[in-house]
């Protein structure tokens, strides 16, 4: 009976077991360096070296995940630094102050606007966002975040406009309506794009809103 390749794969498949029934094959048998082709190894060392990768692959992995915690954490820290600042202004103007100096010190964003419509206690309560743009944001589930798509919302960051080429958009609500905008700005690209996660931003916003709404209804 001929056997191919498939059919001593399958084989070995099928038992398992049959390496450690024959340990002396791997010492016997050779195959091909991972890293130099002219060069035989024996199936111990072959499997040596992909242990040795598959260590590498679960180092990267670590690695990574540690970046992403460490960076987790430091957003955490500015989030709650954050809260506690708008925790004591008794205004909304101090609020507005508190929001947009932290946004632009603490998690270094450029340009910062803050919009609110409705809310009387707010000095600087404009109209510059038109009603289609208003009932836009209102209908935005979760903070929008990549290339400006209406140029109507740019109008928030007055003469920066022209330069932005990435915003993320945090509606502010009260009892589930709109009434204001949290709006970042950036001339980089990539600093707002649209798979990034909006966790935080979202957080951020419940807070602006909420130091908000107390300080106008308060």
């Amino acid at each position: 009976m001929n056997m191919n390749a498939d059919d001593v794969a399958r084989y070995l498949r099928d038992n398992p077991d049959f390496l450690s029934h024959h340990g002396e094959l791997f010492t016997q048998l050779t195959v091909p360096h991972p890293q130099h082709g002219g060069q035989a190894i024996s199936l111990a060392e072959r499997q040596l070296y992909a242990l040795r990768d598959k260590i590498r692959q679960l180092e990267v992995k670590l690695a990574e995940l540690i970046r992403f915690g460490e960076e987790n954490d430091d957003i955490s820290t500015k989030v709650h630094r954050l809260a506690v600042a708008l925790l004591e202004p008794g205004s909304v103007e101090a609020v507005r102050h508190a929001l947009i100096l932290s946004l632009r010190e603490d998690f270094s964003v450029p340009h910062v606007a803050l919009e609110t419509w409705g809310l009387a206690a707010d000095p600087v309560d404009s109209a510059r966002l038109s009603e289609q743009v208003r009932r836009q944001l209102d209908a935005l589930r979760h903070p929008y975040c990549g290339a400006p798509e209406h140029m109507d919302v740019l109008a928030c960051f007055g003469e920066a406009a022209p330069h932005l080429r990435s915003v993320a958009l945090i509606p502010l609500r009260r009892r589930g309506a709109a009434f204001g905008l949290l709006a970042l700005g950036s001339a980089e690209s990539e600093r707002f794009y649209a798979d990034m996660g909006t966790l935080y931003l979202s957080r951020i916003g419940d807070l602006a809103a909420a130091a908000l709404s107390s300080a106008a209804h308060g």
